[in-house]
C-alpha cells in the first residue's frame, strides 16, 4: 500500500508538470517545464518499472496509474523525438567526394556562452586553437573576456564588440569581413543582438546573433520578451533571399512551442533534427541538461560537422557547427 501511494504521488506530480506547458501562460514557473522533457521521459520510464515490480497486476488502480505514466512518457517523447536518430534529418549531410563540386565555401562556426564570472580562459583558448573556427560568437562576455580574446584577432581579425557586465555582453570574431552591421536591443534595454553580412570570398551570408533573457524568477518573470525577440529575428530571416544563419544562446530548448514557432516563421532548418539533442547546458550538472545554444540556417547549406565541445569552466558547452554553402544554381 505504501509503495502504491508513493508511486501515485510522484505520478501525480509528473502529470501536473506535463500539463503545465500546455497552458498559454508565459510566467516562468510554467514555461520552465518546456525544458526537462528528456528528464520527464526518464521519470515516466522509472515509474513504469517500479509499478511493474512493486504493484499488483490484478488491481485496477495499478493499470490506471500505469496508463497515466505511459501517456506522460509518450507525450514527452513525442516532443523530443525529432531530435533523436530515429527521426528524419531536415539538413542534408555533406559528402566530400559526392558534393564537393556543388559547394562554394565552408563555414566553421563556434557558438559559446563563456559564463561571465568564469575566469578560466586558457581551456577555451585551447579549444579554439584545436578547432580552428572561421567565426566565433561568444556571449556573456565582459571587458575581461575581451582582453583574453585579444590573441584570437591574429587569425580572426574582423571583430564586433559589445562587452557588458550584466551577463549579456556579446562578441563576434570572424575570418572574413563583416558589413552592414547592426548592433541593437530588439526588445529589452541592455540585451543586444548582432546582425551583419558575412563577406565570404564568393558569397554573402546574413547572420543574426542573439541572446535573449530567459524566463526566470531573477530575470524576466515571463517569457514574453524572449519569445518576442525570437519572432522578430525569425521575421528578419524570412525576408532574406540569400543564405542566413541564426545562432546564439536562445535560453530556449529546441522542442519548445516558441522555438517551433521560430522555425515555422523563419523557414530555417535545425541541423540537429534526426541527429541528436546536443545538450549544451548545464555543463556541471549532468542530470539537468538540455539544448540552449542553437544554430539555425537556410536551405542553402549542408551539414559537414556538428559537435559539442569539451567543458572549459562555463555552465555551457561550446557548440561547433561546420556548414557547406551550396553553389548558386
Amino acid at each position: 500500500m505504501l509503495a502504491f501511494w508513493i508511486i501515485s504521488v510522484i505520478t501525480t506530480l509528473l502529470v501536473i508538470t506535463t500539463l503545465l506547458p500546455r497552458s498559454k501562460r508565459t510566467v516562468w514557473w510554467v514555461r520552465v517545464w518546456d525544458f526537462p522533457r528528456l528528464q520527464q521521459s526518464a521519470v515516466a520510464l522509472l515509474l513504469l518499472i517500479f509499478s511493474a515490480v512493486l504493484l499488483p497486476a490484478s488491481a485496477w488502480s495499478t493499470w490506471l496509474v500505469v496508463s497515466v505514466q505511459l501517456g506522460c512518457g509518450a507525450w514527452h517523447f513525442w516532443w523530443i523525438f525529432p531530435y533523436t536518430p530515429l527521426a528524419a534529418r531536415t539538413v542534408k549531410r555533406y559528402r566530400r567526394k559526392r558534393d564537393e563540386k556543388h559547394v562554394d565555401e565552408h563555414i566553421r562556426l563556434l557558438t559559446v556562452n563563456v559564463l561571465e564570472p568564469n575566469r578560466d580562459a586558457v581551456e577555451l583558448t585551447q579549444i579554439i586553437n584545436n578547432e580552428r573556427p572561421d567565426i566565433i560568437v561568444a556571449v556573456e562576455t565582459d571587458e575581461w573576456w575581451e582582453a583574453q580574446f585579444s590573441d584570437i584577432e591574429d587569425d580572426l581579425p574582423h571583430v564586433l564588440r559589445r562587452p557588458q557586465n550584466n551577463l549579456y555582453g556579446m562578441m563576434v570574431y570572424s575570418k572574413w569581413p563583416v558589413t552592414n552591421v547592426e548592433i541593437c536591443e530588439l526588445v529589452q534595454e541592455g540585451i543586444p543582438s548582432m546582425h551583419f553580412d558575412l563577406q565570404l570570398p564568393t558569397r554573402t551570408v546574413r547572420m543574426h546573433c542573439v541572446h535573449p533573457a530567459p524566463p526566470s524568477p531573477t530575470e524576466n518573470y515571463k517569457s514574453k520578451q524572449r519569445d518576442t525577440e525570437l519572432l522578430r529575428v525569425a521575421k528578419r530571416a524570412k525576408q532574406e533571399s540569400g543564405p542566413v544563419i541564426v545562432t546564439g544562446d536562445l535560453n530556449d530548448v529546441a522542442w519548445s512551442k516558441s522555438t517551433r514557432a521560430f522555425l515555422q516563421e523563419s523557414k530555417l532548418l535545425d541541423p540537429r533534427m534526426g541527429r541528436g539533442i546536443y545538450n549544451t547546458f548545464h555543463a556541471k550538472i549532468p542530470l539537468m541538461r538540455w539544448p540552449l545554444d542553437h544554430v539555425f540556417h537556410s536551405e542553402h547549406f549542408m551539414l559537414v560537422e556538428l559537435k559539442r565541445l569539451p567543458p572549459f569552466g562555463s555552465d555551457h558547452f561550446a557548440l561547433l557547427t561546420e556548414l557547406a554553402l551550396r553553389k548558386q544554381t
